[in-house]
């Protein structure tokens, strides 16, 4: 899987532990041979493996075999403090190391003794799979997305071919800003409004529950690939905000990376891709 890390659960550990246990056993029964010298005629002689060996193969096989990797949570590209005074640095703290950190955790759990995808692979049948895949392998997914389409306030707006786009899907960028602010708030409860490439190359706006995408069978009434997300959970405000949460999507238009959504958009979800984490 893509940005994970390499520390195994510890049923992957044990399992790794008798296999190569296993191997080594057998081997040692079977008395096979080693490989003699280059050239020789024949090989040497069967060897016996005694518990000192064994161990030593053990310890070999576990350090040869590939650790079964997991989900890791993404370092932020920016200090906890530089989307302040839009978003406050004791709720990116809690918001990165904590929330964010239990989706992944909980994801990894979910997936033990799975084959493994990336992060953006898991997302199509995530419904399929369950609560535990759909809400924190969403959860894992929405906010390494999140992260990196916010920084530090440039006063600046989309341009290029992006703002093109968007001036042809909504009229203008205020118009947007306005359709997709209404979006946000209209979010009943927890989830995610998101900007995102329809199958006709147009931009749409469309919002989604708890930690459901729309990437996701199912997860969305508009199919697009997003570029951009925006975290209506309470967890994602409440703390300056209180219960204002459209002065919180007001701010959020002043940390938006609009180079980074430029990116999103042309390298990926322009061509049909998904945006990889």
């Amino acid at each position: 899987r893509d940005a994970r890390g390499a520390h195994p659960p510890l049923e992957n550990t044990t399992m790794k532990l008798i296999l190569a246990a296993s191997l080594v056993a057998g081997a040692s029964a079977l008395q096979m041979p080693l490989a003699g010298k280059v050239g020789a005629s024949r090989v040497s002689a069967p060897v016996k493996l005694d518990r000192r060996g064994m161990l030593a193969g053990v310890a070999a096989a576990l350090v040869a075999a590939p650790a079964l990797a997991e989900y890791t949570v993404p370092d932020l590209p920016y200090d906890y403090e530089a989307l302040e005074p839009y978003i406050d640095a004791a709720t990116m703290r809690f918001h990165h190391d904590k929330h964010h950190a239990a989706y992944v955790a909980n994801v990894n759990k979910a997936l033990v003794g799975k084959s493994e995808k990336s992060i953006l692979d898991l997302q199509k049948d995530a419904i399929a799979a369950g609560p535990a895949v759909r809400n924190s392998g969403g959860g894992h997914y929405n906010h390494a997305m999140f992260w990196e389409e916010m920084g530090a306030p440039t006063g600046k707006g989309p341009s290029g071919e992006l703002a093109a786009k968007i001036d042809e899907a909504f009229g203008s960028f205020d118009k947007f800003k306005e359709e997709f602010s209404a979006k946000s708030a209209g979010r009943f409860g927890s989830g995610w409004c998101w900007l995102g490439v329809k199958a006709d190359g147009k931009l749409a706006i469309d919002t989604t529950p708890n930690q459901d995408n729309p990437l996701m069978d199912g997860g969305c009434e508009t199919k697009m690939i997003p570029i951009l997300g925006l975290d209506v959970w309470e967890h994602a405000y409440y703390l300056k905000y209180q219960n204002r949460r459209p002065e919180y999507i007001s701010g959020f238009f002043n940390v938006i990376n609009w180079e980074k959504v430029a990116s999103n958009y042309a390298q990926y979800a322009s061509k049909g891709v998904g945006i990889p984490f």
